[in-house]
């Protein structure tokens, strides 16, 4: 519909994992709908978050960082990110400014370079070097390939996202609104609690351990204002379980606690949140497990 002056369309950040993505997605929208953590691969789900402006909609797509995958989950979540890359019209490929460009930077860019969407290099985290440094960084990114635009910013800091939206709305297509006004994500919200639960179930747990977490809400009762949530936390091994649960099940309880305060952000009331941990066996080689968790 080329005389609409209004622009819809889907753009999604990708890079290596821990590169900012989802950070920089839950800044953008003004509001947390992907879970964030120093661990990598902590993205597992594409979750659309939507940006509404007078004149366009942005619809931000978070997905989980490019890897070199090493069980059967690694493999899904890699090809859930390649249908994603031909589907968007923007992708903002992700570069820390505070680390060199490396090996896995030029393998993503060399895989999205043959799309159809316009491709603009994110260059994030810039609140923690200092202007030399960032200079420095800019040149190594304009080397690395023909991107449409380069845009420095600091999620954290709220710097450039704004320049960083101007710039992805202008290559949005011209079209009519895609979702309602007051639609911020079109994720279900058990999904959304899930990945609450498992963000605080990944703070201070040994590296290998993240990857074996996974989380499945199986009930949600609203009860007027009380909202009651029962949730299994999954884990590999019965010695993962003991490290979740924690001594005298500190470490459990802690996990509830934080979860519960997003969580009742989310739904507007107070929630009442039963989590239980439980044993499923090499479940991320599993097919029938993975497909119960939901991958």
């Amino acid at each position: 519909m080329p005389d609409l002056p209004y622009r819809a369309g889907f753009a999604c950040f990708v890079g290596r994992p821990n590169a900012g993505k989802s950070t920089l997605t839950n800044a953008i929208i003004g509001q947390k709908i992907a879970i964030t953590s120093s661990k990598p691969q902590t993205t597992r789900h594409v979750i659309r978050g939507v940006l509404h402006k007078p004149d366009s909609q942005l619809v931000l797509v978070d997905t989980p960082g490019m890897h070199r995958p090493k069980t059967l989950l690694g493999e899904r979540l890699n090809d859930l990110v390649r249908s994603t890359w031909s589907e968007v019209d923007v992708i903002g490929l992700c570069i820390p400014a505070d680390e060199p460009v490396g090996k896995g930077d030029k393998f993503i860019t060399a895989e999205i370079s043959e799309l159809k969407a316009k491709v603009i290099a994110v260059v994030t985290k810039t609140d923690l070097v200092g202007k030399q440094a960032l200079a420095e960084q800019l040149l190594a990114v304009s080397r690395l390939g023909d991107f449409a635009d380069i845009v420095p910013v600091s999620a954290v800091a709220g710097d450039q996202l704004d320049m960083l939206v101007d710039v992805m709305l202008k290559y949005l297509p011209r079209s009519p609104q895609l979702y309602p006004d007051d639609m911020l994500t079109d994720e279900p919200e058990h999904v959304l609690i899930a990945e609450m639960i498992r963000e605080a179930a990944l703070e201070g747990v040994r590296d290998e351990l993240p990857h074996s977490i996974a989380v499945l809400v199986e009930e949600i009762i609203p009860e007027g204002n009380l909202t009651k949530i029962f949730a299994d936390i999954y884990v590999e091994r019965t010695s993962q379980k003991a490290i979740v649960i924690g001594a005298g099940a500190s470490r459990l309880r802690d996990v509830g606690s934080k979860a519960r305060v997003d969580i009742e952000q989310l739904v507007g009331t107070k929630v009442y949140l039963d989590l239980h941990v439980r044993v499923a066996k090499e479940w991320q080689r599993d097919p029938k497990l993975l497909r119960r968790l939901g991958f």
